[in-house]
Order: C-alpha cells, then sequence, then structure tokens
C-alpha cells in the first residue's frame, strides 16, 4: 500500500532522500539544492503566494516518490495560465478559487517529470497513486483544484487516462539534430532565415560587443551580482513583472550548483565592462533559459546572448535540446520550432471541471490546428 505525506518544507524529506529520487534525465529545477534554496530565500513562501507542500509517496516506510508541490494564493509565477477559470468560478459559480494546489518547479515553464521516481516499472502505479493523492488533498485541505504543470509526455498521459483533464500548450524549443558546429545548424535553415542569423550574429562584433559563457564555478560575485542586476532590470521593465528571486538566490545557486548553472555575458569590448547576461541551467540532455536582461541597449542583443549562443553552446556540449523559455514568436525565425507541452488539472466542483474541461478541448482543437499549419 502506497501512503501519501505532506511536507511544508523540502528540509523535512532531506536533501539525499529527495535526490536520490531525480533520475538522471530529470531537469536540475527538480533538485533539492534547486527548489531548498527558492525556499529559504523566501522566493517560494506563504508570504509570496508559494506555501510550500511537498509530496512524498511511501511504501512499507520507504520512500518511493515525490514530488514538488506548492498552496497558492495567486496564479501568478505558472505560465499555465488560468486567470479566466478563476474569474468564471468567483464571479459565476461564487466558488473561491484560491487557495489551489500546483504541482510544478516554481517560476520554471520547462517541461519534465513532475513525480520523482527513478524506477520506470514503478511509475505506472505511482501516477494512480498521485492522481488520487491530489483528490484526497483537495478535501483534507479545502483547496478548489490542483494543477500538475509542465508534465512529460508520459506522465501527462497517464494523469489523463487517471481522469485528470488534460490541458495543451505550445513553446518553442531548438532541437538537435546531430549538428557537429553552428554552421551545420545554418546550413540546415532557408537561404532567407540563414542570412538573417548571420547579419544578426555579425550584429555583435560591429558594436564592439564581444560574448563569453561562464559556468557557475566560473563567476565571482561580481558577475554574479551583474546576472542579478540583468535580471531585476528586465523585471522592472515590464508593468506585469513580479520579482521573486533575491540577489541572495543567485549567489546561493551558483554556490550549489556551480557545474548546471551556465551563463552567457555580454562585454564592452573596449571597456571590459559586462552589460548583459543569461542565465541558464544545464540538464542531462537539455539546456533551460531562465532569465535575462541588459543594461544598454544594443541592436540584437537579445537574440545573441538569449538564442544564438544558447544554440552554439548546445551543439558545442551535444545536448539534445535548448529550452529557452515561455513566449517569444520571434523564436521561430531563429532556429526554434513549436511543441506540445502538457499540464493536468482536477476540480473539487463538477461544475467548474465541465466548463474547464469545454475549454481545455477547444483550446486544444485550436493549437492543433495551428500546428498542423506550420
Amino acid at each position: 500500500m502506497i501512503e501519501l505525506s505532506t511536507h511544508p518544507a523540502i528540509s523535512e524529506i532531506g536533501a539525499d532522500a529527495w535526490n536520490a529520487l531525480v533520475a538522471a534525465e530529470d531537469p536540475p529545477f527538480l533538485r533539492y539544492e534547486f527548489l531548498h534554496i527558492l525556499e529559504v530565500t523566501g522566493a517560494a513562501s506563504a508570504e509570496r503566494g508559494w506555501a510550500p507542500m511537498h509530496l512524498a509517496f511511501r511504501e512499507a516506510g520507504e520512500l518511493v516518490a515525490v514530488a514538488p508541490a506548492y498552496v497558492k494564493g495567486h496564479s501568478q509565477g505558472e505560465f499555465v495560465f488560468d486567470h479566466g477559470i478563476a474569474e468564471f468560478a468567483e464571479h459565476r459559480l461564487k466558488l473561491a478559487y484560491y487557495p489551489k494546489l500546483v504541482v510544478a518547479a516554481p517560476f520554471t515553464p520547462a517541461t519534465g517529470a513532475r513525480l520523482l521516481c527513478p524506477r520506470p516499472e514503478r511509475r505506472g502505479q505511482l501516477y494512480a497513486a498521485l492522481a488520487a493523492g491530489l483528490a484526497r488533498l483537495l478535501d483534507t485541505f479545502e483547496l478548489s483544484s490542483a494543477h500538475v504543470l509542465f508534465s512529460d509526455a508520459e506522465e501527462a498521459a497517464a494523469l489523463r487516462a487517471a481522469g485528470l483533464a488534460q490541458r495543451l500548450g505550445v513553446q518553442l524549443h531548438w532541437h538537435n539534430d546531430g549538428y557537429a558546429r553552428f554552421d551545420d545548424f545554418l546550413a540546415a535553415q532557408t537561404s532567407k532565415r540563414r542570412h538573417q542569423m548571420r547579419r544578426e550574429r555579425r550584429a555583435m562584433e560591429a558594436q564592439g560587443l564581444r560574448l563569453e559563457t561562464r559556468l557557475g564555478s566560473e563567476l565571482d560575485a561580481s558577475l554574479v551580482n551583474h546576472v542579478f542586476e540583468c535580471y531585476r532590470n528586465t523585471i522592472e521593465r515590464y508593468f506585469w513583472g513580479r520579482q521573486y528571486l533575491s540577489r541572495e538566490f543567485f549567489h546561493a545557486i551558483v554556490a550549489a550548483m556551480p557545474q548546471q548553472v551556465l551563463t552567457v555575458i555580454a562585454y564592452e569590448a573596449d571597456a571590459q565592462r559586462p552589460v548583459a547576461a543569461a542565465f541558464n541551467l544545464l540538464g542531462k540532455s537539455a539546456m533551460y533559459g531562465r532569465y535575462w536582461g541588459a543594461l544598454a541597449e544594443y541592436d540584437c542583443l537579445h537574440f545573441n546572448v538569449c538564442y544564438y549562443h544558447g544554440i552554439q553552446e548546445s551543439i558545442e556540449r551535444g545536448l539534445a535540446r535548448f529550452e529557452p523559455g515561455a513566449g517569444g514568436e520571434h523564436k521561430r525565425a531563429r532556429g526554434f520550432s513549436p511543441v506540445r507541452t502538457y499540464s493536468a488539472h482536477l476540480f473539487a466542483d463538477p461544475r467548474l471541471d465541465a466548463v474547464a474541461r469545454d475549454f481545455f478541448e477547444r483550446e486544444a482543437h485550436s493549437i492543433e490546428g495551428a500546428l498542423s499549419e506550420t
């Protein structure tokens, strides 16, 4: 019999126990270090609307699976937008939509397993336990709904089979088709795109800029501060921006995951002054773009720091794909292609469940239609 327990801090489970359940192919943002630092720096906290309630599954006393989970007081930082569903629940059905439960890596719209279990033969049973456990948690804690965000395809199919509503999304990813160098990637593009990419890449040298790649182990304190300032500058530029991460977070994550943090730093060549940065995380087979910012305006700077240099780095490291984050139709012209993303949803109220399922079906039909035209 599989038993489920909840934990208000990941430290209750412990680093060794948690990481023992992280499979080699799981993304780095599901490791204990990343999630723990979010908690201890206050980014994932009840005060910020992200109260940890991690899930632990045990059989005969043995920990067999875990999942990062949070009780949410809002819908910010999730990247699977449900504001319309929340409004319908509260204004049409007179139901409180918050608090709700999300099973996700906070602020991270990247695909991967959410139920962590390194033994494939056990996952089917554990997916069923997750679905049943979520239903019990909704009743026990009086939550409106549970949402498993950015699941991989296997997990998404299992949760759908267990009765959860599936929601389809789209992101733009880069896939490595066996390129040995960046020029091989360029050669695979149309003539128009190839000309555009070369022109945008040359813009760096023409403006006196150079780019450097640095692992976390190669960043000194001043460069970590620069990465944070770039992140904060981007947040402050947009009215919808919300700063969850602190300077402390960036210093802590670089120290804790020095080989998984990969940054791209742009310098003014003459002044040796850093003017932009992209913060990425490295997995076994993929790189994940997370944050970027610039302290000065330069033509094509964003494309180079966030996209082209990331593609080049992925090729040189033999990575299968590069996920640069959510949004950005302009990524298509820079070699990224659309892929499906999945989330699973469980609603306590049957009326809200019916409305949400109808919306998800119509949304999926529209997405599939658009994908068929690409």
